[in-house]
């Protein structure tokens, strides 16, 4: 696998306030450059960028099976250290996150066995983090 470089995401939430709080200081992202609509997080080693603005209602989905669990759509999340994924789930538990999929070993003994855990930002944003104890079985089919 090459060097992977750091993407750009972009996403709307409706209280910049609130949710600058909730990526600095629940997940721990360090703060950029901001104005008063929009603020930078170093989001893992990625750019994020919180754009305020009024959220639309979205179409209330299901989400997607995988592996016995609802899955939402969209989500985004970073893929961490397995040591890192342990560390950063138990903060969020202490922090009493409302977890949509608690931390829980996926695909357990297959292709692919990796932790994963979702949640939402105080926006509704949905966030996946998940850790692979063998990172070269990120892209095994």
């Amino acid at each position: 696998m090459s060097t992977i470089q750091p993407f750009h995401l972009a996403i709307p939430v409706n209280n910049l306030e609130e949710n600058r709080v909730f990526y600095r200081d629940t997940l721990g992202c360090e703060e950029g450059r901001s104005s008063e609509h929009w603020v930078d997080f170093d989001f893992f080693g990625h750019q994020l960028v919180l754009h305020e603005q009024e959220i639309q209602p979205k179409l209330t989905s299901k989400g997607n099976p995988v592996d016995g669990k609802d899955v939402p759509i969209p989500h985004f999340g970073v893929v961490l250290q397995w040591k890192d994924f342990e560390t950063f789930a138990q903060r969020l538990k202490e922090k009493n996150i409302t977890f949509i999929i608690e931390p829980y070993v996926r695909f357990k003994g297959k292709t692919g066995e990796q932790s994963t855990m979702f949640f939402k930002d105080p926006s509704g944003n949905a966030l996946e983090f998940k850790a692979f104890k063998d990172m070269n079985q990120l892209f095994a089919k």
